[in-house]
């Protein structure tokens, strides 16, 4: 088992290394992340992806698929922020809307009332696009034909594509769209927060329009450059400052109290809102659990990025066989199928089940609904049958407990609050005339024990406060009564005011309600309105599914990505194909100068590339420069280049290895691994290598690990700045809905030229380091032992890049803690076999772009010399 042995340890590498290995689902991820961050081979602990079993697949593979798991550690300055600075306005705006609001919302009732149902729609519209959840609109949208009025006046609005929307805005600080979870601030709004001291307090600069009215003022180069950092600066500011303020609102408008989250110790906490239990360990991301902590005035922790990211879905489809098994799988045949092409087979059960499943109760409001409940769990307690009251979030459960006490009935709460003494409840749970009251069954209480007593009295009643968002937790719930052929019954109490039947139930169990003309307290039961809630959760389960769908085709993008850095990382790490790839980048580097400064017919500024990244004069001169073509004078350069970095490579081992000698001569017994500095004259590298091997290669070992130290190094780095880039691009690209665009195809266009930026500037830094890079003079001293340090601070600075030892120890120290944490995002790979010494591979000539195929161990030569590179394919 996994789970019992530390991350990155040799004990977990020889659990995988079993026959059969088993562990939680998010262990496995983490554990693919992080030997994707490992920074030596002794690191790695997964084998190939070959056949996982997954117990309660429903569950891993379709409620967990939109919840990436995320390896994360401090961002640099990750302390500084504004949200204790921004919260009072926001919380002003949030008030303010209320209140202006409520107003609103009693106007509509009045003009409602007199029979004005054109301008009473259009206000109470408002109020729902306002305050969808505020309690009065709840309570007053259940009386008879007003949910109807407020269906008809959403859609006049609605048609020509939210046309005449704007009209009911008008008024609006802000904007809430319940289904979605989304929230957006209004020009009012921005007004409002805006105040009158700056009115450009929250105004993006046009960078473009300020940078050439710097530019035609002619002034010196300094001054020029000192007023664009301040553009900058502003520009970096203000986005922050709008990011934050986006968060804040939302952890008002969208986050409740002990729905979502819950305050423990003076913390916020995730309820998982599957299970009803604390994610303990997990932050929400994106600056959103900030917002939340300063919202209920508690600590602000520091901010994290993300440095590795993989969705559950994503990390199993890695696998070539997949299998699992779930009681309640058939309700998504269609997706098992869609996403991972998975054929669900229903199994019989053992017995014949002898639950009776009762017709749902529907009532108008829900405090009737929650009166009924409690008289009909006191009946069944006191005929000697236990109770199972399911609930869908913690303050539910606390309200019946509460009702429960007035009417003096025993009883036991199993929620998020209260999750360490689940075990204890559960046993209890099967007792003659035991109340139990749970927030969400799945995977609980399976282990109900029922005595024959009990059995004789009717066995265990379920009664279920709400339906939820999905017929498989309803499901879930109604198993835990009847298992092996017991008796049970199962019960839902449901009322118009419910979530589900909220925003998603049709107006017919409304209009049907209105037309029997029910009274306070009077209930319906029918096989029709069962099924009509059974299609309001379908729309519910269609809607999620498609969310789940459209994140899968942004993770395909990332996907692709990944498999090129996570590629690269390996060649880096293992050290085989290290030198090709090199021998690439200085290709690439020398096929870009040479293009873009042909094109531009531009030799001084071609000059100036080839010393900023090969440090090296020209090769050809400005005559050869003009004649040739780019194609020939890339393959000049790459000549040139090659040589010269073998020469200085060699020069560095040169330098190097008499130091290295005195060292394994006089000290080989006390030092095993020993650390060397590069300097490019800005960044400073440890390089750590072993000193038998950097002895017996007379040096050439320490430049093997000096080049894979800084290719992991600049890749690591890269490829963590241009995930936060992907998150952001992912929020800005929604906003193409509005030019009648699709943004997955806007996302699929600017992610690839965002990587395609990236890869070619890690490219530039590692040959420009490589190029740059030299043994301090003074090395003789600066040699000393390396020691692996654990850094829990995953904090780096620009000048100092962190030698291998210290990343590792870093990493592991980021993935121990975020071996819990999971948030909302992105994704992985299948790498490719490595090149065996007889596998044919394509090669290209610098000079004349032949292209022939060899085999590697034929080509290896020819690309050490220079001439010769290989071609991806």
């Amino acid at each position: 088992c996994i789970d019992l042995h530390q991350p990155n340890s040799a004990a977990r590498k020889k659990a995988y290394n079993a026959d059969i290995t088993y562990g939680t689902n998010n262990e496995f991820g983490f554990d693919y992340l992080r030997d994707n961050m490992a920074h030596s081979p002794e690191d790695l602990v997964q084998r190939p992806h070959h056949y996982a079993i997954v117990d309660e697949v429903d569950s891993v593979l379709i409620d967990d698929a939109r919840t990436p798991l995320i390896i994360s550690g401090p961002v640099p300055k990750g302390d500084q922020h504004e949200f204790n600075e921004l919260k009072p306005i926001v919380n002003d705006l949030v008030e303010t809307q209320r209140k202006y609001l409520t107003g609103v919302l009693a106007e509509a009732k009045k003009l409602i009332a007199e029979g004005d149902v054109k301008e009473g729609g259009f206000q109470l519209l408002r109020v729902y696009r306002g305050i969808p959840k505020n309690k009065a609109l709840i309570k007053y949208l259940s009386e008879e034909g007003i949910k109807q009025l407020l269906q008809k006046t959403e859609n006049f609005y609605m048609q020509d594509n939210n046309r005449e929307m704007p009209k009911v805005d008008a008024e609006l600080y802000y904007v809430i769209d319940e289904k979605n979870n989304q929230v957006e601030l209004s020009d009012k709004g921005v007004e409002f927060l805006s105040g009158k001291d700056d009115p450009n307090f929250f105004v993006m600069p046009e960078i473009g329009m300020e940078i050439a009215k710097i530019e035609d003022q002619g002034l010196a180069v300094e001054e020029e450059a000192k007023l664009k950092e301040e553009l900058f600066r502003d520009f970096g500011v203000k986005s922050e400052r709008i990011h934050t303020l986006n968060q804040l609102l939302k952890a008002y408008a969208l986050f409740e109290k002990d729905v979502q989250y819950v305050v423990m110790d003076n913390k916020v906490m995730i309820v998982d809102e599957q299970t009803g239990r604390i994610m303990d360990g997990r932050r929400y991301s994106d600056g959103l659990h900030q917002a939340i902590e300063a919202k209920e005035n508690v600590k602000i922790e520091a901010a994290t990025q993300t440095f590795a990211t993989i969705t559950l879905q994503n990390y199993f489809r890695m696998y070539r066989k997949l299998a699992g098994m779930t009681g309640t799988a058939v309700t998504e045949a269609g997706e098992f199928w869609e996403i991972y092409k998975l054929d669900v087979v229903e199994i019989p059960t053992n017995r014949p089940i002898a639950r009776d499943d009762k017709d749902d109760l529907v009532y108008k409001t829900k405090r009737e609904k929650y009166n009924a409940v409690i008289d009909e769990v006191t009946d069944l307690s006191r005929a000697g049958r236990p109770v199972l009251i399911g609930t869908t979030n913690v303050e539910i459960s606390e309200l019946l407990a509460k009702m429960l006490s007035i009417r003096k009935i025993p009883h036991n709460v199993l929620n998020a609050k209260l999750h360490k003494k689940e075990a204890d409840i559960v046993a209890q749970a099967g007792q003659p005339g035991q109340v139990t009251i749970a927030t969400n069954m799945a995977g609980r209480g399976t282990d109900i024990k029922l005595s024959d007593e009990v059995k004789e009295a009717g066995g265990l009643a379920i009664v279920g406060t709400e339906r939820h968002d999905s017929r498989r937790v309803d499901r879930q719930l109604r198993g835990r009564s009847g298992r092996q052929g017991d008796p049970g019954s199962s019960q839902f109490y449901v009322s118009l005011e419910d979530n589900l039947m909220r925003l998603f139930g049709s107006d017919r169990i409304a209009k049907m309600m209105d037309r029997m003309g029910l009274k306070e307290g009077e209930v319906i039961q029918h096989s029709m309105i069962s099924k009509s809630i059974e299609r309001a959760q379908k729309k519910v389960e269609e809607n999620n599914f498609g969310v789940r769908k459209r994140l899968l085709e942004y993770d395909d993008v990332m996907n692709a990505q990944r498999e090129v850095v996570y590629k690269r990382r390996k060649h880096a790490l293992q050290g085989e194909r290290l030198r090709v790839d090199l021998a690439n980048m200085i290709f690439d580097t020398s096929e870009g100068i040479a293009e873009g400064n042909k094109n531009a017919n531009d030799f001084k500024n071609f000059e100036f590339e080839l010393i900023r990244y090969f440090s090296m004069a020209s090769p050809i001169t400005e005559e050869e420069f003009t004649k040739q073509s780019s194609q020939q004078i890339a393959g000049t350069i790459y000549k040139a280049a090659f040589k010269h970095y073998r020469d200085k490579m060699q020069r560095n081992a040169d330098l190097a290895f008499p130091v290295i000698e005195n060292v394994y001569k006089t000290q080989s017994d006390r030092f095993k691994r020993i650390v060397v500095p590069f300097t490019d004259g800005v960044k400073n590298l440890q390089v750590v290598t072993d000193l038998q091997k950097a002895y017996e290669t007379k040096g050439k070992q320490l430049i093997n690990d000096f080049e894979k130290n800084i290719t992991l190094a600049i890749v690591d780095d890269a490829w963590k700045t241009h995930l936060r880039k992907m998150d952001e691009l992912k929020q800005s690209v929604q906003l193409a809905v509005h030019e009648q665009k699709d943004p997955l195809l806007i996302y699929k266009f600017e992610a690839f030229e965002l990587f395609k930026v990236m890869i070619d500037q890690v490219n530039k830094d590692v040959i420009s380091f490589l190029f740059k890079g030299e043994i301090p003079q003074e090395t003789a001293d600066t040699i000393r032992e390396a020691r692996a340090r654990r850094q829990e601070n995953l904090e780096t600075t620009k000048e100092e890049i962190p030698n291998i030892d210290e990343r590792a120890a870093q990493n592991r120290a980021a993935g121990n803690r975020a071996s819990q944490s999971r948030e909302m995002v992105e994704t992985i790979v299948r790498d490719k076999p490595k090149i065996g010494r007889n596998d044919k591979v394509t090669i290209k000539n610098v000079m004349n772009g032949q292209s022939k195929v060899v085999k590697y161990k034929q080509a290896i030569p020819l690309i050490d010399k220079g001439e010769w590179v290989l071609v991806d394919e």
